[in-house]
């Protein structure tokens, strides 16, 4: 190692400086090239513990997005696929999952039994309003070979409960009709509005079912989470709460017959299940390829790019259409996606097991 010894300096300007190693050296420097000398060395002794901070903070894990999933699971195949990416992506905590529509119970059972077979039974799980469905239970029989489910927690109880006790924080995830929610707005709407924002499956803006760019566009419908229970809808556009709706626009994501072969191929418990619940959906519709509509929704809250939101005035009118007006904007829209970068997020996703991390 060198030493450096500085000396007073001389009549001409310049400063003496001595190296000091087995033999010793007097040079002679101008006074700015000592002043460069001095700064190299406290950097380079600086580096260490500046490298050491960057690298803390770049390893400081970022907070976890709390959500409450609302789902009509058991119907279309898409809930569970949302349900497995939920638990799949480490963006996400989960507070717990209100089941929606039609037989609650029956949906409350089923989820029961995919959190048990995938490693997550403590998470909360309240069953929601019973209503008159005529949608198809596909996977009824799935639900049915599970464990007995007894209801402890009530869907509305359990929104306002958790809002309360975490104003603020709590992403309400909605991938069902909308009826728990409404009830939640009606019984507390100042409550409600402690929920830090709405994530919501519903709505059509400019394209319907089946307007996939192949052809002529048919134009916005109304689309089956909103006109199944229109008054909770328009209570949720007039709530105040802000809203990020995933519509017809942006989740006619189609897994193909080679998407699904790599997905079930997996072999995990994960895939195990998706694969038992989408065979029963399949063969009850008699249609081999799933629409995964619900799966945006989660997959823009684990990461939002996938899905760039565009400000609207919102207003659902009575026939469940959600038509876009004049106005301050009540609701954040996302119009297009890219499938193809869906898929290679969420896929990789639902297939690594449950003792693995997940690819970023």
């Amino acid at each position: 190692m060198i030493h450096f010894v500085l000396s007073l300096p001389l009549s001409s300007g310049n400063i003496l400086l001595r190296l000091s190693a087995r033999n010793g050296i007097t040079v002679i420097l101008k006074p700015r090239i000592v002043m460069c000398l001095v700064c190299s060395a406290a950097l380079l002794g600086a580096g260490p513990a500046i490298s050491e901070a960057q690298s803390g903070a770049a390893q400081a894990p970022a907070a976890k997005t709390k959500i409450i999933l609302d789902t009509d699971i058991g119907d279309d195949i898409d809930d569970a696929f949302a349900l497995a990416l939920a638990m799949r992506s480490p963006e996400i905590e989960m507070v717990g999952i209100t089941t929606a529509w039609g037989d609650t119970t029956l949906r409350a059972r089923l989820v029961q039994r995919f959190l048990k077979e995938n490693g997550a039974p403590e998470i909360p799980i309240a069953v929601g309003i019973e209503t008159k469905s005529n949608a198809n239970f596909s996977q009824a029989r799935w639900a049915q070979d599970g464990d007995e489910f007894h209801k402890r927690l009530e869907a509305v109880d359990f929104l306002l409960e958790q809002a309360r006790k975490a104003p603020g924080e709590i992403t309400l995830v909605a991938i069902g009709p909308l009826t728990n929610i409404g009830a939640a707005m009606e019984r507390d709407a100042t409550t409600f509005k402690k929920f830090k924002r709405v994530v919501l499956m519903g709505g059509s803006i400019k394209k319907g079912y089946g307007d996939l760019g192949y052809a002529p566009d048919h134009g916005p419908q109304p689309e089956y989470n909103i006109y199944s229970d229109v008054a909770a809808a328009q209570k949720l556009f007039a709530s105040g709460v802000p809203i990020f709706m995933m519509p017809l626009d942006s989740t006619q994501l189609m897994l193909d017959e080679v998407k699904r072969n790599i997905l079930f191929s997996a072999g995990t418990a994960m895939t195990s299940s998706l694969a038992a619940l989408y065979y029963q959906w399949a063969e009850r519709n008699r249609t081999p390829t799933a629409t995964l509509f619900d799966v945006m929704a989660v997959a823009y809250v684990a990461q939002p790019g996938l899905c760039p939101v565009m400000q609207f005035h919102i207003t659902v009118d009575a026939q469940g259409f959600t038509r876009p007006g004049a106005g301050a904007a009540n609701a954040s829209a996302c119009l297009a996606s890219d499938s193809e970068r869906f898929f290679h997020f969420v896929l990789p996703r639902l297939m690594v097991s449950a003792t693995s991390s997940p690819r970023q």
